[in-house]
């Protein structure tokens, strides 16, 4: 019809509106207090987090134009400081880490961009972003009013600023980047740092603007930052935010779209509805900037997570998936949110937002200017559904949801109400190794190689006492050795039968594993709440010498909170032995014991790559054996889905693909068997642990493995599995489309790209197949009526039209995607005087 094809180009210049347009000369960038103003006009701006490193080069132009297509027009990352400097005064931007290319897509995508510098980030990463080497310089302290610290800092932050100015991407110098950010997050632990937390914050400031960017910079979570720094918020919701002057505008530079998951955890998520009212009430209270923290989470290749015990994956549950896949109704859902606000982005950005409070848990807020132009929002902050009226008019407020009147009468759009696609994703599993028709892979496929128990390098060194992993390690390996010999005589107090005795270790975490006469004894882990480890292990010792080594290792370093740096990691102890029925122990642990301790394993240097002579293929493949590395070759998935590694049948360990790490694995930590639900009521205040899905299950089974870093065939795993598990179980898994869903009520608003004033439109129900090629091949679930459910599992209800699924066969089957009215005029009445939905899920091939 004529009038939606003009309401919908009416949207995508509305949708262009706040793009970047690219120029050969600077522009202006300053602020007031109700914008970032850009050549003297303010502007509105919806940005996600996307971090460069944890994703690959060649995904990078599709997660940019995805979030375009998402209704952005920034995109924000940190920069990562022990990425880039991984040895003191020697930088590294290539592959992952090219940061300018990475800016320079975002710009050519027609984006701005925020470079959070940091250089401390948070961000679940390793150190919390900080080089290790960091640690080792004389007298420094991390972020305080100390002049080591600071003069690295400083050196770093002039480093990205340089390098960004030599590639002209500033927004001074015709680039895309707008905004960077200083520190972060020092405002939540700042107190414990004393009067220093105070000059430190204002040297990094003063620091900071010394550049000279030509943009402005911004504190997150700082309410004391100085003129004219723009403190800004971090949160759930930060509709309640309020800047520190009232010269400066209101900053949301992350609402956490989800959460980060951590091996034994469930996986927490974040309903829709309740990330859309966060955003609408950002709005709705004077908010002009918003950063989804993450639109695409991404991966923790390598050895970059932090926590410790972080996962993997970080998926986030961000709008794009860890596979750089649209996450619907997530994805869908906020894009219209994004371009209802846009519908109110004149009035907004014009004045000053007007509240009035028509009821308990009620808010009405009204942008209104001379020329006419009027929008609107209605929120219902409560838990129950609720009728406002509102300019003469009466109007139906779902709990916890806000209406959006771009023209202060019609609504747009209401945050409860979801019309986007929901999408359930599958993983179809692979052959590992080709040639086998099962998914277990062949034996004789896998070559191996024993890792040593104890010390086996060279490099390995002698010292009295017990040392601190991290200091001692410099983390260049999760793992130290510790070894120490014991002879015995069989007439020790601290045995039993002459033999028989305990082991006791304490050890500031995060895993060990005992071998005794190199055969493993025990082993034990923390875990995210708490990473420290006291175990008894009953071991049996021989006449003679006798060897004990023990295997610590860590899982990430800690990344948050007041003197992170100086949380350790190893075996400290007290380790002892001492009889299972009491009495003495006798010490190792003492400042006379010597032990000696190897860094790393002997394979990690040459294994990983895949190419050593010291793998084997006889006599037969170990199964289940603590300390072996495995290596095998594999076809890739023909097609283009996204590809990862199925670990089930492994322990724990770290995987290399092609020589490039896809990260630690650990299929055999389960989470807890409590606290997760079949749904989760948006409705209220969201927080971490609300919503969590995946009880009783292995944290993380599945490793994404980029397919840039694949070929045809010839590909080169290697696996170094530290617990002991089985290669031939380890497998393949394409990402691919399970079902499309739809359910949308006779009350749902029309699409907002369908919004018009002058006519009310039906609302609609939209199935799209994600991938290009795909079609609806078939309608599972078709009901108008009351349907009940949600995707993949829905239910017909007591009332029901008995022509649905036929009318819905007619309009989808064979097409990539279809709209059909949500409407009696569509279906009939199956029962009169019933509000009505249509629910449908269908199948893509």
């Amino acid at each position: 019809m004529a009038t939606t094809l003009i309401g919908r180009t009416m949207m995508a210049v509305i949708l262009l509106s706040g793009l970047l347009t690219t120029t050969s000369f600077g522009a202006n960038v300053t602020y007031d207090h109700r914008a970032l103003v850009i050549d003297g006009k303010r502007q509105l701006f919806i940005s996600g987090s996307i971090h460069y490193p944890r994703s690959t080069p060649e995904m990078w132009p599709d997660l940019i134009q995805k979030s375009k297509d998402g209704g952005l027009n920034m995109v924000e990352t940190y920069v990562f400081w022990n990425l880039h400097e991984p040895v003191q005064g020697q930088y590294d931007f290539s592959g992952r880490k090219d940061l300018v290319k990475f800016i320079k897509l975002v710009g050519e995508a027609g984006l701005y961009a925020h470079l959070r510098i940091g250089p401390y980030v948070c961000a679940e990463w390793n150190y919390g972003g900080f080089p290790l080497w960091l640690h080792f310089i004389p007298g420094i302290k991390f972020r305080t009013d100390n002049q080591p610290f600071k003069e690295e800092m400083q050196k770093f932050t002039g480093v990205i600023v340089d390098l960004m100015k030599k590639n002209n991407l500033y927004a001074s110098q015709g680039g895309p980047i707008i905004l960077s950010q200083i520190e972060n997050e020092y405002g939540n632990i700042d107190s414990a740092y004393g009067a220093a937390a105070k000059s430190y914050i204002n040297w990094a400031a003063s620091m900071a603007l010394s550049l000279n960017t030509g943009v402005p910079w911004v504190m997150c979570q700082q309410s004391d930052a100085p003129d004219p720094i723009i403190n800004t918020c971090n949160g759930f919701y930060c509709d309640q935010f309020t800047p520190n002057s009232n010269q400066k505008p209101k900053l949301w530079t992350e609402n956490w779209s989800g959460w980060f998951s951590s091996f034994g955890n469930p996986l927490p998520y974040r309903p829709v509805e309740d990330l859309a009212f966060a955003v609408a009430r950002f709005y709705q209270r004077g908010g002009t900037l918003q950063n989804y923290y993450m639109y695409h989470g991404g991966t923790n290749f390598d050895r970059t997570t932090g926590g410790p015990f972080i996962s993997t994956s970080y998926d986030y549950d961000a709008p794009i998936d860890e596979y750089g896949v649209t996450h619907q109704p997530k994805w869908g859902h906020l894009k219209e949110v994004h371009a209802a606000i846009r519908l109110c982005e004149e009035a907004m950005l014009a004045t000053d937002p007007v509240y009035s409070y028509p009821g308990p848990n009620l808010e009405a807020t009204v942008y209104k200017i001379e020329s006419g132009s009027c929008a609107s929002f209605l929120a219902n902050t409560g838990t129950s559904q609720t009728t406002v009226n509102f300019n003469g008019n009466s109007y139906l407020l779902p709990a916890w949801s806000v209406s959006i009147l771009p023209d202060c009468k019609n609504v747009a759009l209401n945050t409860a109400k979801i019309n986007s696609v929901a999408v359930l994703p599958k993983f179809i599993p692979q052959a590992l190794n080709h040639k086998v028709d099962s998914l277990e892979g062949s034996e004789s496929s896998w070559v191996w190689f024993p890792e040593p128990v104890g010390i086996s390098k060279s490099d390995a060194f002698s010292k009295t006492g017990l040392l601190e992993q991290i200091n001692t390690t410099a983390d260049k390996s999760d793992y130290l050795w510790y070894s120490v010999s014991i002879g015995i005589k069989g007439d020790e107090p601290f045995l039993q039968n002459g033999s028989a005795t305990v082991l006791h270790v304490e050890s500031l975490g995060h895993g060990l594993h005992a071998f005794i006469n190199g055969i493993r004894a025990g082993s034990k882990f923390g875990n995210s709440g708490n990473a420290k480890i006291s175990v008894d292990i009953p071991i049996m010792l021989k006449h003679g010498d006798n060897k004990i080594d023990l295997l610590s290792l860590t899982v990430g370093l800690q990344n948050y909170g007041a003197f992170f740096e100086l949380q350790g990691a190893g075996i400290t102890g007290p380790v002892g032995l001492k009889s299972s029925t009491g009495g003495t122990t006798f010490s190792l642990s003492s400042v006379s014991q010597q032990w000696t301790y190897q860094i790393g394993l002997k394979g990690e240097n040459s294994l990983p790559q895949g190419s050593s002579s010291e793998w084997q293929s006889t006599p037969s493949l170990p199964k289940n054996q603590p300390l072996t590395w495995y290596q095998t070759t594999f076809t890739a998935p023909s097609g283009s889905d996204p590809v990862a590694l199925d670990m089930t049948g492994m322990g724990k360990g770290e995987a290399w693909v092609n020589g490039e790490s896809i990260g630690r694995y650990w299929p055999t930590f389960y989470s807890g068997s409590s606290g997760c639900t079949n749904s989760c009521n948006y409705r209220g205040a969201y927080s971490s642990n609300k919503c969590l899905t995946n009880c009783g299950q292995p944290t993380q089974k599945l490793y994404h493995v980029p397919r840039s870093w694949l070929k045809p065939t010839g590909n080169i795993l290697v696996v170094f599995e530290e617990m002991g598990g089985d290669p031939t179980k380890v497998s393949l898994a394409t990402r691919q489309t399970g079902s499309v869903c739809s359910h949308v009520s006779e009350y749902h608003p029309a699409p907002v790209d369908m919004w018009n004033p002058e006519k009310r439109r039906v609302p609609v129900a939209s199935l799209e197949c994600p991938s290009p090629n795909q079609v609806i091949s078939s309608i599972k679930f078709a009901s108008f009526g009351l349907p009940q459910g949600v995707c993949g599992n829905f239910k017909h209800g007591s009332c029901k039209s008995t022509t649905a699924l036929s009318i819905v066969n007619k309009a989808c089957i064979g097409l990539k995607g279809c709209s059909i009215p949500v409407s009696i005029n569509t279906f009939g009445d199956p029962c009169v005087g019933v509000g009505k939905s249509l629910a449908v899920e269908a199948v893509c091939t």
